[in-house]
């Protein structure tokens, strides 16, 4: 058996060398990888030697060879193959490992010119990955360090590797060209070329968009029972983000559940608690239903924040999702094992918690980390676009991470905001962000007291809000309204104010906003301009 090596990455490849050397593999690579493994004592042969024709072109041109391609291509089980080798000189390669030049990397780096990018596509990288890969019946290719050790397990045990495993790394392998392919389609179609400039201007959307996610899960069905469906993550997903979730128990997820569990996730993640130094709002809780937060709430634990958020509305919270930004604990399994819940997340349990909900087998239970809260958005765990599918296209936009701070606020009105009214603003604006347009939320005291969604008037979500305070006895005397958009008239503000509201947040931008101010002025409450819209289609 004979292997050729030939990465970028050295990550595993001594070991892995030494493994293939002891089973009675001889080893054949590239200049650089040959040299170090010659450094460790193992017998190898250069490309080079094999090919009879050095490297050249500053190693641009060095596995570009008959010698390598029909080593890779030929068919064992054709008698014409074998004899076409024989006749040239070439003896099989049974095994080959690469990884690429770090083209993904290199453009990643602020100061990427454009001669870096160029230099770092791998041509004979790939053309030996597809190679490999169309002959996998006979050649077995790695393409990651995380496939070493299996492949050497098998190869100890056997002395072969089954068509099961070839098949899989030969599937794996062209996915990494898909992927590797696409990278560059991103960077050179997103880049506006100009004479003399070092580093390009790169474009926000590339010419073309290549997405490249993996499977996690086939689904049992999607939406509605009738299609189909599966779940996809990131190549690279963000940390912190529903995909790195770990499931501890319950039944499968099903299509709704990933999506209201990514919508309550969301939301309850953007709460950074534990930075405000107020140990009365160290924990925040978000339970969604339909896509939409139905109740959210901060307090000094799991159980209070839990207990305030399904207070906003029990009817709603009725099979719905359940997020929490703090370990759960007994006592807070206990409160919320008490109804009906499809998945409940939070980054950890305790094993009193985890012991609660053994007795509820089908309650879906995640553990997903929190964000590490780096200096991007990515590492905070946010999506850097959003997509949306149409008719034979997509929509791309850049994903709503924007975060209002006190000093952004505007306040438009005579009346001026007290600090605990502006805390009020500031929770009811970020709980805004997650309800589905038209969005109206009453909040007082760091929980939810009505929410209105997804009505096609304002005017009705506002209604609909203060309904639903009124069916579970909340008053709504005194408290802090966001709107997700300005109002367009004044009688939506007339319906908040006269349902008990003291002070209002909205983006403002409307032809009639003097007349929605002075109509607060008139009512005697406060407003401020957050200046951006929150629409959430």
């Amino acid at each position: 058996m004979r292997a050729l090596i030939s990465v970028s990455d050295k990550t595993g490849i001594v070991e892995l060398a030494q493994a293939l050397h002891g089973l009675g593999v001889s080893l054949i690579s590239t200049g650089g990888t040959a040299k170090l493994l010659a450094e460790k004592g193992l017998p190898v042969t250069e490309v080079a030697e094999v090919t009879a024709f050095p490297e050249m072109l500053d190693g641009r041109v060095k596995t570009l060879h008959p010698k390598v391609h029909g080593g890779l291509l030929a068919r064992r089980d054709l008698p014409e193959h074998m004899a076409a080798l024989k006749t040239h000189g070439i003896a099989p390669i049974d095994l080959l490992i690469v990884n690429l030049y770090p083209f993904e990397a290199t453009v990643a780096q602020p100061g990427c010119t454009l001669e870096m990018a160029i230099e770092n596509i791998d041509i004979g990288g790939p053309a030996m990955v597809r190679s490999a890969a169309k002959n996998w019946k006979d050649v077995a290719v790695l393409t990651d360090a995380a496939q070493y050790p299996t492949v050497i397990d098998e190869l100890k045990a056997s002395g072969q590797l089954s068509d099961q495993t070839r098949f899989a790394l030969s599937v794996a392998a062209f996915n990494r060209i898909s992927q590797y392919d696409g990278a560059i389609s991103d960077y050179l179609s997103g880049i506006a070329f100009e004479e003399g400039a070092s580093v390009p201007q790169r474009a926000e959307y590339p010419g073309q968009a290549n997405g490249r996610f993996v499977k996690l899960q086939d689904l049992r069905y999607g939406e509605n029972p009738h299609q189909s469906a599966a779940f996809y993550r990131d190549l690279h997903p963000a940390p912190g983000s529903l995909v790195t979730a770990r499931q501890l128990q319950g039944k499968e997820l099903s299509y709704n559940n990933i999506a209201d569990a990514d919508a309550a996730w969301e939301c309850v993640k953007s709460f950074d608690t534990g930075a405000a130094g107020d140990p009365s709002r160290a924990a925040a809780c978000v339970i969604v239903k339909h896509a939409n937060p139905c109740g959210v709430a901060l307090g000094k634990d799991a159980l209070e924040a839990y207990s305030k958020a399904f207070q906003t509305d029990p009817t709603s919270a009725f099979g719905g999702i359940i997020a929490l930004n703090c370990v759960l604990d007994g006592a807070g399994a206990k409160a919320i094992s008490q109804q009906f819940v499809e998945v409940l997340m939070a980054p950890g349990y305790t094993p009193e918690a985890l012991e609660v909900f053994k007795a509820k087998a089908n309650v879906r239970v995640l553990q997903i980390a929190l964000p590490p809260g780096g200096p991007t958005a990515w590492d905070k765990g946010l999506n850097l676009t959003d997509i949306k599918r149409v008719g034979s296209g997509l929509l791309m936009q850049s994903a709503d991470n924007h975060v209002l701070q006190r000093a952004d606020l505007k306040v438009v009105t005579k009346l001026q905001p007290t600090e605990q009214q502006l805390d009020d603003l500031l929770f009811a604006w970020k709980v805004a962000k997650f309800v589905k347009s038209n969005a109206i939320v009453f909040c007082k005291d760091g929980m939810t007291m009505g929410v209105g969604a997804g009505q096609m008037s304002r005017l009705d979500s506002a209604r609909i809000a203060s309904i639903k305070a009124g069916h579970v006895n909340l008053s709504l005397q005194g408290t802090a309204v966001a709107s997700d958009a300005f109002f367009p008239f004044r009688d939506g503000l007339d319906v908040v104010v006269d349902a008990g509201a003291s002070c209002v947040i909205q983006p403002g931008g409307s032809m009639r906003d003097q007349e929605v101010i002075a109509a607060a002025d008139e009512r005697g409450v406060v407003m401020v301009y957050s200046g951006v819209r929150h629409f959430r289609h």
